[in-house]
């Protein structure tokens, strides 16, 4: 009896003990973050809930700043009040998105709210969507109420992978740099250090309130790094599908493998934020092609080469059922840009290393015009000055955008979960917002927007960083 009794009170204990730990709710416990040449370092730990109370909780500032400025941004380029996203993320996106990480978005929610930021679920939802929403569902939706187009689906960054006979020591190289509007990418300057409870710990950038990189340049440590660059004239949207950024972050949380992250990516894919993947498994030195559509996707694979990305559709069958991309017109900033990179694969062959991949994610020659630019067909880009705008964007003149940050790893990094960033234009100067402005009255809106992007230097950051570490 004595021996039942006491097993009584060690239940009773424990329960009470579990009791305290669920009323004491998650915590900042294991995470932190400093700020290092322009960029925001966070290390998050835990359950989901826990992870997105400390992602809400270290960039409550940051993420009340992103809301802020996303709102009107979003109303000036599609015509769409704040009000239409959030329903949207209540109707559309939410029923589809895995428990963990509605867990991790309530998280954030928590930790914007304990630090007097007056924010709910669907306003992080609607965050997280800001690529897939208004460039693929909404000229979904016009189409479907038989409106032209109001907005279209982008065509930002530069990226490339390389291995074997292609690269210095026979390993992984990878590059990517940022396009896009200066609004958003001035905020683009978070490196993720995430270590959830179950897969992968991940090292990736990223903007304040959003669970995956957006621009997709990240690692995890079973040795897969990925890039993307999006697929210009791009036209479909799937509503029973998984949004973009879950899966997205699924895939780079849980994939071993490339075989697991095409398989992820293509699990109910909806179809939104359509992207030209280069992924690379750094236990075996092959990297891969992905290119996922809504109707197609294929996977190149190889030991020995190299895939590029500038936002053109590589696959003819792709690029006519699903895009008005046109490869004929050569002056176009993604088919420039694809020369470029193919000249540079070629001087570089066998020398490819991290150092080379910054000299690339830099690079400002316009094959066109036979210079030096940047300008809007450099693979390091600007837009800002530019009459006519970019029509593979459709921004209108003198929209302020361009490359906004830059990423390389090698192989001997991503071994590590670490990489060299640049914040800022690697290819020029700092942009300067009350400059620009009172030289484009045309750019009056952005006013309040807008902040200046210094050019920060080439920076390394590790999964496990500090301050005290550099």
């Amino acid at each position: 009896m004595r021996r039942v009794a006491a097993a009584v009170l060690a239940c009773a204990a424990a329960l009470s003990a579990c009791q305290r730990e669920v009323a004491k709710g998650p915590s900042l416990v294991g995470s932190h973050r400093f700020e290092r040449d322009g960029w925001i370092y966070v290390h998050l730990e835990g359950p989901p809930r826990q992870v997105g109370f400390q992602h809400g909780s270290l960039l409550a500032k940051e993420i009340d700043d992103h809301l802020r400025v996303t709102k009107p941004l979003l109303l000036h380029e599609s015509k769409k009040d704040w009000a239409f996203y959030r329903e949207t993320a209540e109707k559309l996106l939410w029923p589809k998105i895995d428990s963990e990480y509605r867990l991790e978005i309530d998280g954030i929610v928590d930790g914007l709210n304990a630090n007097n930021v007056t924010a709910d679920r669907w306003d992080i939802v609607a965050l997280n969507a800001i690529e897939e929403l208004p460039g693929y569902y909404v000229p979904w939706l016009d189409k479907q109420q038989g409106k032209p187009p109001s907005t279209k689906a982008p065509g930002n960054c530069s990226a490339f992978i390389a291995t074997g006979d292609w690269t210095k020591d026979g390993k992984i190289v990878i590059g990517h740099n940022a396009w896009t509007n200066y609004i958003t990418g001035a905020r683009w300057n978070v490196v993720f250090d995430i270590k959830p409870e179950k897969g992968h710990r991940m090292l990736m950038d990223g903007l304040p309130g959003v669970i995956v990189s957006d621009d997709d340049f990240g690692m995890n440590d079973a040795g897969i790094v990925i890039t993307e660059t999006t697929i210009s004239g791009f036209a479909g949207f799937d509503t029973s599908g998984t949004p973009e950024f879950v899966r997205a972050r699924k895939a780079m949380q849980y994939s071993d493998s490339i075989g697991d992250y095409v398989r992820i990516m293509t699990d109910r894919n909806n179809g939104g934020y359509a992207n030209d993947w280069l992924i690379g498994d750094n236990k075996t030195g092959e990297i891969a092609l992905f290119e996922l559509g809504l109707k197609n996707f294929t996977v190149d694979r190889t030991t020995n080469g190299f895939f590029v990305g500038a936002n053109f559709p590589v696959k003819p069958k792709l690029a006519k059922e699903e895009t008005h991309f046109d490869y004929s017109k050569k002056g176009s900033s993604p088919n420039a840009r694809r020369v470029r990179w193919e000249q540079l694969m070629a001087e570089f062959k066998g020398k490819i290393d991290a150092e080379a991949g910054k000299k690339f994610e830099a690079d400002k020659y316009d094959i066109i015009e036979k210079r030096d630019g940047p300008t809007e067909r450099s693979l390091c880009g600007m837009v800002e000055n530019s009459p006519r705008g970019i029509p593979e964007w459709d921004w209108g003149p003198f929209y302020p955008g361009g490359t906004v940050q830059a990423k390389v790893a090698d192989g001997t990094m991503i071994a590590k979960l670490q990489m060299w960033t640049a914040v800022g234009r690697p290819c020029t100067t700092d942009f300067k917002a009350d400059a620009y402005l009172a030289q484009r009255p045309e750019a009056a809106w952005a006013k309040g927007l807008l902040r200046d992007i210094p050019s920060g230097p080439w920076t390394v950051f590790s999964a496990g960083d500090s301050a005290a570490k550099k």
